[in-house]
């Protein structure tokens, strides 16, 4: 049998770490929960983790510090972010620092779960054509990039590595799909959150600006990311099997 996944509540709230934990369990999940940073740490270090319910008001660093850093040290774990504040600058921050979906308090139980299984499903069930077991080539050539399948990461010319959250994967490999091609932001929502476009959802923006500063591109003359005004984006640069460097 298949394990269930295992969901890593991180919360100062011993009354919501409890609840949760219990919630998760009895739907199917495994769940453990953490008080705050240095508890998170030390629970990754010997624990498997595929989700993780990080909050954002916690003792020591906050929840964008710590999703900042897992990010930074080259984790991909999906990372939905909790937070008691509910306006929009709240979430674009959380986006942009490598969350992979926004939850403000107080919510339902219900929508948390809900959540979670949505995040978990996208992460995993890219479209056929992006799909691992689909694509023989392992590492995929574009400019002066590698891309790393399996190990999900960059590197560029010299071989140095730059680690992608499981969002900007997706995107990137969506991208790497349709060369050449205008995509909306409706499509790009489509293809990698599996949802349909929100008209006020600036999430896609964000992720583009993201995977540009890995990329080392610039809007204003991009060579790989290019906005076409009043309709989507375009990936620029031909795609093509590469070899990782020894």
């Amino acid at each position: 049998m298949e394990a269930a996944d295992h969901i890593l509540i991180v919360d100062d709230d011993a009354d919501i770490r409890e609840l949760l934990t219990e919630y998760l369990r009895k739907n199917g999940l495994q769940a453990s929960a953490v008080a705050d940073g240095r508890q998170m740490r030390a629970f990754l270090a010997s624990h498997r983790a595929d989700l993780i319910v990080l909050d954002l008001m916690l003792p020591g660093a906050d929840g964008l510090s710590l999703c900042r850093d897992l990010r930074a040290g080259g984790q991909t774990v999906p990372i939905l972010m909790l937070t008691a504040r509910g306006d929009e600058a709240d979430r674009i921050l959380g986006l942009e620092m490598g969350a992979d979906d926004y939850l403000a308090k107080p919510f339902a139980a219900r929508e948390l779960l809900a959540r979670i299984r949505s995040v978990l499903r996208r992460t995993r069930m890219l479209p056929p054509n992006l799909r691992e077991d689909a694509e023989p080539a392992r590492c995929l050539r574009f400019g002066d990039w590698l891309l790393d399948t399996h190990g999900r990461h960059l590197a560029d010319a010299t071989g140095a590595q730059v680690a992608l959250s499981g969002a900007e994967y997706r995107l990137l490999r969506v991208f790497l799909a349709h060369p050449q091609r205008v995509l909306t932001r409706d499509q790009l929502l489509s293809l990698t959150q599996g949802r349909e476009a929100d008209v006020f959802d600036r999430s896609i923006d964000l992720l583009v600006s993201r995977l540009r500063q890995r990329l080392g591109d610039d809007a204003r003359e991009a060579r790989y990311l290019r906005t076409v005004r009043n309709e989507g984006y375009v990936f620029n640069a031909s795609v093509a099997p590469g070899e990782l460097l020894p």
